[in-house]
């Protein structure tokens, strides 16, 4: 096994190669201590988001965990899949901290300690909760654009605000505040995505005053005032008036920032050249017109999100990105951001979608050794009658917040790392079936049980989405007997079911020390430019 020390991997980040640093404990543990460019792939799920985020078979790979040896068969794994340059971090993030180097907590941490880097660099206004909630109590001239998306927007929300995520706001900021006295206020649930919106704003020049929800959504909370719960208004659609002055707005922010567009011609020959060099394609518009049709090869990537967890999206650092829309708009305000976050190789396809390879639907999705797996399945329907006549034994290899959000009823959950010690520690005669979120993580599970000698094994084909999608009953709640909080993944402040108010100022002061843990680190190459 290949192994590179503290010192040598910290002469690769700064040398602006292309490395994948690639974490593989649990979300969980990844979030309390990792290094700042490490991206969490946590071993259960490698097969599920490698390829993803690692398309390139020999892109230099750098492994690392807490000595738990799980790198070691992280690195077994991913040779077996083709992957030709792994190296192990020597003593893991406990050598790293010894070398006498930042760790750093938290999650997407580049993405949110760019985000106080933004606002100590620009002086993005913001206001308080109870600043705007005086103004709306006055009935003032005000619009309130939630930068996040509207899955997280339906969780709570500010009374009267419009979902508007990310990469949107220039998009629609217009038809959304057509006086330009209305006041535009953008939130998120923190901190990041209300200071980024706002400052996309300001950086494009709207005529409106411009501010950030300072703390978000849990400022709100912590404010003592009311959020609204499971509501789903949006920011109108871009009018004609809209997209005209969206463009202008665009055009001026990507000549600033030194965004580079290439044409179709230019891509097919990135392409070509995606052997030798990472490329990602990212589709930055909404994962619904992404569905409707995108360009063939691309992943949805909404330039908000791309901005605040980039690390989700892009697992090797200094890859070739080239970003994706219809319009232009978005692409070119998402791409004026990863240049400033300190991506060199940042393009615009000019065009977007005209004259190209259209493919509709979720995407590609290659799931790591997927093919070779074949184990008996069962559907959602024979389950449910199993389960009444009490002849399945239900395994879910959710992890804790999956599963507390929903589960099949009298499932019990199980980690899919320890899954062949509980199936041997079993005294339950009844037909095993495995399940999770669409059945792909259970399916490549119920491999490694069978070749441990399991034999009454079934997977629920489709998973829980499939006994949803069936009618069937989901129960919610914690496992009996779960602790309060597993390690298995990182839990929101507003995750929590207890100390959540402690939880949100603790999770605040932690990003706002980001700008300062970053300058200690040295080696992050954030910038800014004149707009």
């Amino acid at each position: 096994m290949m192994t590179i020390s503290a010192d040598e991997l910290k002469e690769r980040i700064m040398t602006g190669r292309e490395y994948a640093l690639i974490d593989v404990r649990t979300e969980g543990a990844f979030a309390k201590a990792h290094l700042l460019f490490a991206v969490s792939v946590p071993l259960d799920r490698l097969e599920l988001k490698f390829d993803r985020l690692v398309p390139r078979l020999d892109t230099p790979i750098v492994l690392c965990d807490d000595g738990s040896q799980l790198s070691e068969q992280a690195a077994e794994r991913l040779n077996g899949f083709g992957y030709s340059r792994i190296e192990v971090l020597e003593g893991g993030i406990q050598g790293w901290r010894e070398s006498g180097y930042e760790i750093f907590s938290g999650i997407n941490v580049p993405s949110k300690a760019f985000g106080e880097f933004v606002e100590k660099e620009y002086g993005t206004p913001r206001l308080t909760a109870a600043e705007i909630k005086t103004m709306i109590d006055a009935g003032e001239k005000i619009v309130i654009l939630d930068s996040r998306p509207m899955k997280e927007f339906r969780r709570m929300n500010i009374p009267g605000a419009l979902c508007c995520p990310g990469a949107e706001l220039v998009y629609r900021v217009t038809d959304a505040a057509i006086d330009p006295d209305t006041m535009v206020i953008v939130n998120c649930a923190g901190r990041t995505r209300s200071i980024i919106g706002c400052q996309s704003l300001i950086n494009a020049g709207v005529p409106n005053r411009v501010a950030a929800l300072k703390d978000g959504t849990m400022g709100w909370h912590l404010a003592g005032f009311t959020l609204e719960h499971g509501q789903s208004r949006t920011a109108p659609p871009v009018s004609e008036k809209g997209l005209q002055q969206a463009r202008e707005m665009a055009e001026e922010v990507g000549n600033r920032a030194g965004v580079r567009r290439i044409q179709a011609s230019e891509l097919s020959e990135l392409i070509n050249q995606a052997r030798e060099r990472s490329l990602f394609l990212l589709d930055v518009r909404s994962p619904e017109e992404f569905e409707n049709g995108h360009l063939l090869g691309s992943c949805s990537a909404p330039g908000g999100q791309l901005v605040q967890a980039t690390d989700e999206y892009v697992g090797v650092r200094n890859a070739r990105l080239v970003l994706i829309d219809d319009t232009g708009v978005r692409a070119t305000m998402t791409a004026s951001w990863l240049l400033q976050m300190g991506w060199e190789e940042v393009y615009v396809l000019e065009g977007g979608l005209e004259d190209a390879q259209i493919e509709k639907g979720p995407g590609q999705r290659r799931i790591l050794g997927l093919e070779k797996v074949h184990p008996p399945k069962v559907s959602a329907e024979q389950l449910h009658t199993m389960n009444t006549e009490k002849r399945a034994l239900v395994l879910d290899l959710a992890n804790s917040l999956e599963f507390r959000e929903g589960h099949i009823p009298g499932a019990r959950r199980a980690s899919r790392l320890e899954l062949v010690s509980v199936l041997e520690g079993l005294k339950d005669d009844r037909e095993i079936v495995l399940c999770s979120a669409d059945g792909t993580l259970a399916t490549l599970s119920a491999v490694e049980a069978a070749n441990a000698g399991e034999t009454r094994l079934n997977v629920l084909e489709g998973g829980t989405e499939a006994w949803h999608k069936a009618g069937l009953t989901l129960e919610e709640g914690d496992e009996p007997g779960a602790g309060e909080l597993e390690d298995d993944v990182w839990y929101r402040p507003y995750e929590r079911t207890d100390a959540v108010e402690d939880a949100m100022k603790a999770y605040l002061s932690w990003e706002v020390a980001l700008v300062e843990q970053i300058k200690r680190d040295k080696t992050t190459r954030f910038r800014s430019f004149d707009f």
